[in-house]
């Protein structure tokens, strides 16, 4: 009788496997990935990108350079920030930035379906959950230095889903 060392089954796939396979998470690419294995263009649409890159640059001010994202300009719009030793969370004009120990998650406002705040009944942690319109959601909890804290956090949070969020909405 033939007998096989190891499993038989196939590795899985998905976000439990893989957490770059979640959209809006901020990690490193699969270290079995490398530059060739996405498609390659071929030389003539090369060439014709390149033109028209340096042809922007060439009309470009000097001042501003087109490939320079502009997130270091200061915005009036609110900010919600909170956080603890081990977490934090950040929601500004941008979107959404959710961050646990070392691990980072960011989502843009058209990635965001419902924002949910809760609060314990005992205890000092505030839960935020970020739910996406693909039915994902992600939690982060808070520890306050007070349940006072609360109160501040809802408004200052809502302030921001107002400014930002019903914008993208309609």
């Amino acid at each position: 009788m033939e007998q096989r060392i190891g499993s038989s089954s196939q590795p899985l796939e998905g976000a439990g496997f893989d957490p770059a396979f979640i959209p809006g998470l901020t990690s490193p690419a699969s270290a079995g990935r490398t530059g060739d294995d996405g498609p390659e263009k071929e030389p003539e649409v090369a060439e014709a990108e390149s033109d028209e890159e340096s042809a922007a640059e060439r009309e470009a001010p000097a001042a501003a350079s087109p490939a320079e994202p502009e997130e270091d300009a200061p915005v009036d719009g609110p900010v919600f920030e909170a956080s603890d030793r081990r977490a934090k969370m950040v929601a500004d004009h941008r979107g959404v930035r959710l961050s646990l120990d070392d691990q980072e998650c960011e989502f843009r406002w058209d990635e965001i379906g419902a924002v949910e705040t809760a609060t314990a009944r005992f205890g000092k942690r505030y839960t935020v959950t970020v739910h996406t319109p693909d039915r994902r959601w992600y939690p982060i909890e808070i520890e306050a230095p007070a349940r006072s804290r609360f109160a501040e956090w809802d408004s200052q949070l809502d302030a921001v889903l107002d400014a930002y969020f019903e914008e993208d909405a309609d």
